[in-house]
């Protein structure tokens, strides 16, 4: 397996953590992504794992709101990071395809823009669906299939490492990431019993783009990705014989 994406989130860490909690620093997060996909969360229940969690800010917007969180890394550093920032009853250090929750001891999955940071999404998926009860939800935001350098697009269909230095404000941030077509995460959700409910492309509105211009081109083009996906009662796919009889 091929852990370069894994292996550089947890080497900029910090880089991230600042990136993140500096504010008004990540605008295409607080006024384009997170909201849409907030509109997407059911109702809190019983117990929400937060998949990728990083250093922590979706439970910080979770908790507040009711959600009984549990986080979940692969970075140590990350996990410290939002085990220190609260929100969350535990951070789980761990491969997201190797969760350690038992099964069906979840009703909810939230990976938001995490699943193109991981080396084994598909891993990841088949795991959300073991821990979810039946008729859980996985909520799940990526970066746009079709937001890439015009020379992965040529070749859609690879899976290609991306890797991308972003500089403002005085902070730089190396994002990297695997391009993966859409049709790799349908698949892997339908192989695992999801249903696809909901999926979302948010779009920049004019009083978006008026108070925050560095989102005008979102208005045109799709930047994120949003599906809200029901795990189903009678699971079918690779991994139906880990659930009891």
């Amino acid at each position: 397996m091929d852990e370069r994406v894994t292996q550089a989130w947890d080497q900029r860490a910090g880089e991230w953590t600042a990136w993140a909690r500096t504010p008004g620093q990540d605008v295409s997060f607080t006024q384009l992504n997170w909201p849409a996909f907030a509109r997407m969360l059911p109702t809190p229940g019983r117990l929400t794992l937060d998949l990728g969690c990083g250093e922590g800010r979706v439970g910080r917007i979770l908790a507040p709101a009711g959600h009984r969180l549990v986080g979940l890394d692969s970075s140590s550093t990350m996990a410290a990071h939002a085990r220190e920032a609260g929100g969350y009853e535990r951070v789980l250090e761990s491969n997201a395809a190797a969760i350690p929750l038992d099964d069906r001891s979840v009703d909810l999955v939230v990976a938001f823009m995490s699943l193109h940071d991981m080396d084994d999404p598909a891993g990841a998926i088949d795991e959300s669906a073991r821990v979810l009860v039946p008729g859980g939800e996985l909520c799940v935001a990526l970066v746009h299939p079709l937001n890439r350098p015009e020379a992965h697009l040529a070749h859609y269909f690879e899976h290609r490492h991306i890797r991308e230095i972003v500089e403002s404000n005085g902070l730089t941030m190396t994002f990297e990431a695997t391009d993966r077509p859409l049709e790799y995460y349908t698949a892997a959700l339908e192989e695992a019993g999801f249903v696809i409910e909901s999926l979302r492309e948010p779009r920049a509105e004019r009083a978006t783009v008026e108070a925050e211009p560095a989102l005008a081109a979102a208005a045109h083009q799709p930047f994120f990705l949003h599906m809200r996906c029901r795990r189903q009662p009678d699971r079918t796919g690779g991994a139906t014989a880990r659930w009891p009889s």
